[in-house]
Order: structure tokens, then C-alpha cells, then sequence
């Protein structure tokens, strides 16, 4: 499905961002600011980069009813985008949408207000970019069951909108594919309308990539701006793509966020005391890190406690996973005829 008769190219770009979950719950307040510095960040970017629009591919807000600090950072940067004459497209995701039907989504709320800063595209409507040949049709996020079956129907009527069409085709989605993750199950590349030259999706956290065959072009999704709060502490790259639309193929280029650090430490017991001083001795103290421990070999939690807790004064916030030494407790009654107290002793 090659792009078809493209002519009068103009030099152009856009910005795709997603699963930015801003106003997400979290234990200390300087993480919650990380989402929101992240995505000032990504914004700050995209002006410098001077992209023509942005796709916000779903999950704004990480809850329906965001805090407010989330609502006034969203409309800030918005306004900010559209200062410097970029134009802003968004769906909503399964965080941004209320569970109960008869409550509205929070930019309905804001309808008159940001209808002077962005453009809601998640009804499946074609638009056109200004006056460009520039395509792009979003679908808000369908539940599987009903809804999803409803909007694989809606894509054979867009696919041959975008056949037809002289020039790129953007699809907006905010929806699971099983390719990009093992536990996304929405629906597969192969049922996606064929003839889009970008497909701009989001809810699966982590960066996926891929230009498959019986596509018009790349699916892509960049991921969560920031470590959402389910995904616990993790070392992998955090950002958003920059897609150049400037000839017949569209071209994603990475753009890294500069987030707080993360350290994965796997160590066993003998070796803690060794990590620990490796990594106390590669932070930034006015930068303080979020650290992942996973320790084997453990015989108890007291030989250990202290070790761990020289870092606290250093880090931000930890995660600890502990692999207990099985030797350690042997599931025997020789020494003792009272079951519920070796059952205790294993417990603790």
C-alpha cells in the first residue's frame, strides 16, 4: 500500500505525544510534578522544534476528574502552543473517559475554553490540517467487547477515505495492539484500515516502533512521558516522536525527556553493601533518583534493613523485591510436633 500521487510537498512535521497522565496520584509531591515537568518538557520541544500540530493520543489526564493543578498545566501549555501558531489535536483515553455514562469528560466541562487551544478529534470525523493535505481521523478509547467490534466496522469506511486521499493520512487511537505488548489484546496490526501513512496510538506504556507490510505506514506508539504509577521503578527511555511529513513516507524520530534518574539494582546479600556504594556514589544530590532493589539470597529482613536504609538520605523513593535463601526454612516437623508455630515462623 504505497502513498499515492503525492504532489506539491511543503516542509512539515508534527509532534506525537501520549499517555501523558497528568494529576496521577503519587506518594511525594515531587513526583507528581515530574509528570508534570515531563510534559512542559515535551511541549518545550516541540515549539523549538517548530512542528506544525500535536497529537495527544489519549490518557491526558491520568483520572476523569483531575486535580486542578493538571487542568491549569494542560490549558497553559496549550495556550503556549498556540501562541507559537502550533495546533493541537487530542482523543481521550480510558483514564480521561468517566465510568458512568451519565458524567461528562472533563474538557467537555472546558468545552468554550479550549476550543480556543485545541481540537477534540475522537468521534471519528475526517478533518483536515488547516489547508494542507494533511488528513487525520481519531477515535476516542472503545472498552473491548461492543464497542471495539463497532470500531473495527468504522475502520472500513476511513480506509477507504484514506485510499482515496491525495496526500497523508494521520489515525488517532487510543486502543491496545496485541503486536506491541503480550497482555494487549484491543485487536491486532492486521485488523487496522490498511491505507495511513501514520498511525498514532497510545496506551501501551512503553516505546513501540514498527513498519509492517500490509500497512501505508509506521504504528507507532512513544509511550508514557513519565513512569506511570503501575508501572513501578523502571530504567527504560521516556519521550515522545517528532514525525516528519515532508515527502511521501513519514519519518518518527525518538526525542528522550530528561526525567528523574532511575537505578536497577539486582544484587545478592554478600554484594549489597558493594552496590549500594556504586550507586550512592553516581547521584546527584540536587537531583535525587528513584532506585529499584532486587535482592536474593536473603536469610531475614533485620540482616538487611540497615544496609538498605543508607540510602534513604540519598533517593527520592525505592521499590524493594526480596528472594528469600529457601534453605533457610525447611518445611520439617522433626524438631518441633507444633505445625501452626512452624507455620508462623515461615510467615514472618
Amino acid at each position: 500500500y504505497p502513498p499515492k500521487d503525492y504532489q506539491n510537498w511543503i516542509k512539515m512535521k508534527f509532534a506525537h505525544i501520549s499517555d501523558t497522565h497528568l494529576g496521577q496520584f503519587r506518594s511525594k509531591v515531587d513526583r507528581e510534578n515530574d509528570t508534570y515537568d515531563a510534559f512542559i518538557q515535551a511541549v518545550s520541544k516541540s515549539i523549538e522544534a517548530k512542528v506544525d500540530f500535536v497529537i495527544l493520543s489519549g490518557d491526558i489526564f491520568d483520572k476523569s476528574k483531575p486535580p486542578n493543578k493538571a487542568i491549569v498545566t494542560l490549558m497553559q501549555q496549550l495556550k503556549l502552543l498556540k501562541q507559537n501558531d502550533i495546533e493541537t489535536y487530542f482523543i481521550l483515553g480510558d483514564h480521561d473517559q468517566p465510568k458512568q455514562n451519565r458524567e461528562q469528560p472533563i474538557h467537555s466541562i472546558f468545552k468554550e475554553n479550549l476550543a480556543n487551544v485545541a481540537h477534540h478529534i475522537g468521534n471519528g470525523e475526517p478533518i483536515t490540517f488547516k489547508d494542507s493535505n494533511v488528513l487525520l481521523v481519531g477515535f476516542d478509547h472503545k472498552e473491548r467487547g461492543v464497542d471495539v467490534e463497532e470500531l473495527k466496522k468504522n475502520f472500513q469506511k476511513i480506509d477507504s477515505l484514506a485510499k482515496e486521499h491525495k496526500g497523508h493520512s494521520i489515525l488517532i487511537l487510543h486502543q491496545g495492539i496485541t503486536e506491541a505488548h503480550e497482555y494487549a489484546d484491543d485487536f491486532n496490526a492486521n485488523e487496522l484500515p490498511k491505507n495511513f501513512t501514520y498511525y498514532a496510538l497510545g496506551d501501551i506504556h512503553a516505546k513501540f516502533e514498527k513498519k509492517y507490510d500490509f500497512l501505508g505506514g509506521p504504528l507507532v506508539y512513544p509511550g508514557s512521558i513519565e513512569l506511570a504509577s503501575s508501572e513501578g521503578i523502571k530504567d527504560p527511555p521516556k519521550g515522545f516522536y517528532i514525525v516528519d511529513i515532508s515527502s511521501e513516507e513519514a519519518i518518527p524520530k525518538w526525542i528522550d525527556l530528561d526525567i528523574r534518574p532511575r537505578f536497577e539494582i539486582e544484587t545478592s546479600v554478600d554484594e549489597l553493601h558493594t552496590k549500594i556504594d556504586e550507586v550512592i556514589s553516581k547521584i546527584d544530590e540536587s537531583r535525587k533518583p528513584l532506585v529499584s532493589l532486587k535482592i536474593t539470597d536473603v536469610h531475614d529482613w533485620k540482616s538487611i534493613h540497615q544496609e538498605i536504609a543508607r540510602l534513604d538520605e540519598h533517593i527520592l523513593d525505592k521499590s524493594i523485591r526480596l528472594k528469600y535463601d529457601e534453605k533457610q526454612y525447611p518445611l520439617s516437623l522433626e524438631d518441633t510436633g507444633n505445625i501452626e508455630e512452624k507455620f508462623n515462623r515461615l510467615a514472618v
